[in-house]
């Protein structure tokens, strides 16, 4: 790719949405959990121009300023993993949430990559073009109108409750995650306790077509999500009483599809689009047996547990069943040693730990 070709957009711009054109070099495999290869990949790309803002992005405290998507594309089962084939053209995106990632996008396009690795898989990127529309928050709120709304969600989406996942499109939770973000980036804050309040009152789902998808989440973990698509509206009395919060409302619906939604929208769940669709990524047996063996794995775990509903023992046992489930199904110890960031003997240490665990259960 050119860079002449590379996007453009107006010096002001904070949100910007990228679409990347994929073409593997050989067919090849790809293990279930390829999202954490993709944020890899991202995060690195970021570190080698500037390792300050590759680090913010990393280990920030604040939200995270961008989101990306999974692979579009045909991906077939073949034996325990997935894969990209020679000959198909696969898209991904990567949306950035924040002047800094834009402008560093900016500078980075003008010599984009020529190709994108996970593991074994090499893809030639063909082609970087912008999928949504460039934009400012400040526009975002105050172009949009509107007391009804259609969200569709890709992936899978949920949000964390007390521990617990909630695999369902309630509006407090849906517009509590946009508010987040929206609150951490903006620069136009709004009372979070009022507005979701009203949030809770006031809104209303009209419809649905939603159904529930266990996956292997982020670095460690499983998640219960949901996909399908909704219709949000706003109460008409509602609308004559708190115009502003009507407002708020439009303008986060529309700022959806940038962040995402949920958690984990780093690694590609809650996935969010306007209107009424269905999902684009087709989830396959493998990845749904390796987020239903985690959580096997980690409910028996905490069974060896003084304190089970601690967050030590729950980060524990989620992260040496997210290693055995990945070494059952086929991947290498230093493969998943990379991916987590840890030396290779402490996996291999843990593999034979959780081994020993579930033969006394026996």
């Amino acid at each position: 790719m050119s860079a002449s070709t590379s996007p453009t957009w107006n010096d002001d711009t904070e949100l910007v949405s990228l679409r990347f054109q994929l073409q593997p070099q050989r067919t090849a495999k790809l293990f279930p959990q390829y999202s954490v290869g993709l944020h890899a990949w991202f995060l690195d790309t970021v570190r080698q121009s500037d390792p300050e803002l590759s680090t913010y992005l990393h280990d920030g405290e604040s939200e995270k300023a961008f989101s990306l998507s999974l692979l579009n594309g045909e991906l077939p089962l073949v034996g325990r993993q997935l894969e990209v084939q020679r000959d198909r053209t696969y898209h991904w995106t990567l949306t950035f949430l924040n002047r800094d990632l834009v402008q560093w996008a900016e500078t980075w396009l003008k010599t984009p990559p020529e190709t994108l690795t996970l593991r074994a898989a090499t893809f030639n990127i063909q082609s970087i073009d912008i999928y949504r529309p460039p934009t400012t928050y400040q526009t975002l709120f105050d172009s949009t109108d509107g007391s009804s709304v259609e969200l569709s969600f890709l992936t899978p989406t949920s949000f964390r409750h007390r521990g617990h996942h909630v695999p369902l499109p309630v509006p407090t939770n849906l517009f509590h995650s946009y508010l987040r973000r929206w609150n951490d980036f903006s620069g136009i804050p709004v009372e979070s306790e009022g507005f979701l309040d009203w949030v809770d009152t006031h809104v209303v789902i009209r419809r649905h077509n939603i159904q529930s998808h266990k996956v292997a989440a982020g670095k460690r973990g499983s998640v219960t999500g949901f996909t399908g698509s909704i219709e949000l509206a706003v109460s008409a009395t509602a609308g004559h009483q708190t115009p502003h919060y009507v407002q708020v409302f439009a303008a986060l619906a529309q700022f959806a599809p940038y962040c995402g939604t949920g958690h984990k929208t780093p690694f590609g769940l809650g996935e969010t689009c306007l209107g009424w669709t269905e999902p684009t990524v087709e989830l396959k047996s493998e990845e749904i047996r390796l987020a239903e063996r985690i959580e096997q794995l980690t409910e028996l775990l905490l069974k060896f547990q003084k304190r089970p509903d601690g967050n030590r023992a729950q980060k524990i046992c989620k992260t040496r069943a997210t290693i055995l489930a990945r070494r059952e199904l086929g991947e290498c110890l230093q493969d998943i040693a990379d991916d987590l960031k840890m030396p290779y003997d402490t996996v291999k240490s843990y593999v034979k730990v959780t081994r020993r665990f579930l033969r006394e259960l026996e």
